[in-house]
């Protein structure tokens, strides 16, 4: 009877994988701080996606750490980097099975490791920025990218990379905005997996949200929209339900929540100490995240709960 009149559903269609590829390693290496997860060889990625993809996981989001940084990231655009190789890899071995996106941001590949090229004062240079995430997604979307994500949170970043696509003949190629992206708290995992730390103790406050702002997301949000997102994107994701669920009822195109790397986490060393039912935990969180609106997540969680889907 609670199936039969349930008010939203969670399935495998509803998610999508985040995964990440080291360059210069022979063999998967761990990641302490995200039980389960991972970074890649590009033959291990592979065999991951072919196993997700059987499992009905529709896309997965593909994230580098290259063997070397620079202060401007030109990995991120280099036809050689790790994305752009594993992407190419990924095409041949799966063809059209799966969704591949690709993370498009300068932090993984900066020394300073800012999402964008730094001034004379230490500050992220928008505009400077913004010209290089054009670099990055033409260079993304001829090695095999069906999306873009670009997740840095700079002003015209999404008119402009749409424009660069759409004048190399890339038109078909979507574009995921992280439209409403906060300067959380909880992205602390995430940055172990791809070996991020932001130089003398900074942070992104000046270009991510205030965590105390919901009317700031909504014309954020909107921005993006008008300058030509396919979908828009909330991250984190729990924290931040209500701009979820504002979102979702503001816009038109699909909805995108990412459950982050400390909400995966703090649910798995929990788990872990036996305070909590892990599994039941991260269904009843992805539900919710759903229930707020999301058409599609962003989860740690999409391979072990497709696995248990499917028995």
């Amino acid at each position: 009877m609670r199936r039969l009149v349930a008010e939203t559903r969670l399935g495998v269609d509803d998610l999508l994988a985040p995964l990440f590829v080291r360059e210069g390693i022979d063999r998967p290496a761990p990641i302490a701080s995200l039980p389960g997860q991972v970074q890649h060889t590009v033959a291990s990625l592979v065999a991951e996606a072919r196993r997700l993809a059987a499992l009905g996981v529709p896309g997965i989001a593909l994230f580098g750490v290259p063997a070397a940084k620079d202060p401007v990231g030109s990995g991120a655009w280099d036809p050689d980097g790790i994305v752009q190789m594993a992407l190419a890899e990924l095409r041949a071995a799966i063809g059209d099975d799966m969704v591949l996106i690709a993370d498009l941001c300068l932090d993984e590949y900066t020394e300073h490791g800012h999402c964008g090229v730094l001034d004379a004062s230490g500050s992220v240079d928008n505009d400077a920025t913004v010209a290089l995430y054009r670099r990055v997604a033409i260079a993304q979307a001829r090695a095999g990218a069906d999306v873009v994500a670009p997740s840095g949170m700079m002003d015209g970043q999404v008119a402009s990379i749409r424009a660069a696509l759409d004048g190399v003949g890339c038109g078909e190629v979507a574009v995921l905005a992280y439209a409403a992206k906060y300067a959380s708290a909880l992205y602390g995992p995430f940055r172990d997996a791809v070996g991020v730390e932001i130089a003398s103790g900074g942070d992104r406050r000046g270009y991510q949200q205030d965590p105390a702002n919901r009317r700031e997301a909504r014309i954020e949000v909107a921005l993006d929209v008008a300058e030509g997102a396919d979908i828009v994107m909330v991250k984190p994701a729990l924290a931040y339900l209500d701009v979820l669920a504002d979102t979702a009822a503001a816009v038109d195109v699909p909805v995108a929540a990412y459950h982050v790397s400390g909400e995966y986490a703090m649910v798995k060393a929990a788990a872990e100490r036996g305070w909590i039912d892990g599994d039941a935990v991260m269904v009843e969180h992805l539900t919710s995240i759903k229930r707020a609106g999301a058409r599609m997540i962003l989860t740690y969680a999409a391979g072990e709960v497709a696995q248990a889907v499917n028995g």
